[in-house]
């Protein structure tokens, strides 16, 4: 329900009762009053004070109440039920991200790689209104964490509680293929006219029963679109080590490979040397994958002004009434 007056201008004549109001007074101020003499004015003290002196001012207050509600008639109060209409189609998105143990290096300071891409990814995932997204996590083997949905805030909850391989007592390796195939197994139903993956891995594929160019080619002949993100600095890169400390290993990640799974499926491939180049990267594909979605607000007004003119009709025909019956007065 919303609500809204069609001509608000007309509410600055409320203001004329109040400056009405204050001439009175200055002009009261200015004059001397009229008074009668008194010998001893204590004598109408004790005199009882009818219900009709009480009463005076009624008919002054209806005649203002009235002038109040035909203002606020006169603004054309209106009230409304919004109705929403969602033209066109959005787009079906899976996450396949990335969970094997070199995504604890230290290099996307001050988080790990994971956390890192966890954040961006979630900045991602909030700006999306219409399209349904999916999550896929992979190390040695591949899981489906969310299927693709429109409920966002349980996907962000899904890619909150993702951990690294062998935090979740899980087989470590880098298994690309698999993780590609989980995607395009949830998007092998959908009905969407765009589908697109978004694969995140920091290393070369180790691990899994399907190669990831045999992974590219079938989803690229389901007519789905990959962009591959590499994560992660050359050469050497600091790593946790199990005394609280770090060391060094060499950074692996496979850019042809990344490359080619772009290229087999349409896609583009990126890489991401520090949180804020990984932040561009997914607002840049942002932007390539929007919905083709038109959304239209309606509002049938109805008018309200109705109920203040009744109101108005009869608080002036009761000071009508009074000042000429029972709080009459004479001049």
């Amino acid at each position: 329900m919303v609500f809204r007056f069609a001509h608000p201008a007309a509410l600055v004549l409320l203001l004329l009762p109040l400056a009405a109001a204050v001439l009175w007074w200055m002009g009261r101020w200015r004059e001397r009053p009229s008074a009668m003499e008194y010998s001893d004015i204590r004598l109408m003290s004790g005199l009882p004070v009818s219900w009709r002196v009480r009463s005076r001012r009624l008919p002054d207050g209806l005649r203002l109440l009235a002038w109040l509600l035909l203002v606020l008639a006169l603004a054309r109060p209106q009230s409304g039920q919004s109705q929403e209409i969602i033209r066109g189609q959005g787009i079906d998105i899976v996450l396949a991200l990335d969970i094997s143990g070199s995504m604890a290096a230290l290099d996307f300071a001050p988080q790990n790689r994971l956390e890192a891409a966890k954040a961006v990814i979630a900045d991602f995932i909030a700006g999306r209104d219409f399209d349904r997204t999916g999550l896929v996590v992979f190390a040695q083997d591949s899981f489906q964490q969310t299927p693709p949905t429109l409920d966002y805030p349980a996907l962000l909850r899904s890619l909150d509680e993702v951990e690294l391989a062998p935090e979740l007592g899980l087989t470590d390796g880098t298994a690309i293929g698999l993780g590609l195939a989980a995607a395009g197994n949830m998007l092998r139903q959908s009905a969407a006219a765009s589908r697109v993956i978004i694969l995140l891995t920091d290393g070369a594929n180790n691990a899994g029963g399907i190669g990831p160019l045999t992974a590219a080619e079938a989803v690229a002949a389901l007519g789905m679109r990959v962009y591959t993100v590499g994560m992660g600095k050359r050469g050497l890169v600091p790593m946790p080590d199990d005394s609280g400390g770090t060391t060094l290993v060499e950074s692996d990640l496979d850019e042809i490979t990344l490359q080619a799974i772009a290229q087999t499926t349409g896609g583009h491939y990126f890489r991401a040397e520090d949180p804020d180049s990984l932040q561009r990267i997914y607002d840049q594909i942002n932007r390539l994958e929007r919905s083709d979605v038109v959304r239209q607000v309606y509002v049938n007004w109805q008018e309200q002004a109705g109920i203040l003119l009744a109101v108005a009709l009869i608080a002036l025909v009761m000071e009508r009434f009074l000042r000429q019956t029972v709080l009459q007065s004479i001049p």
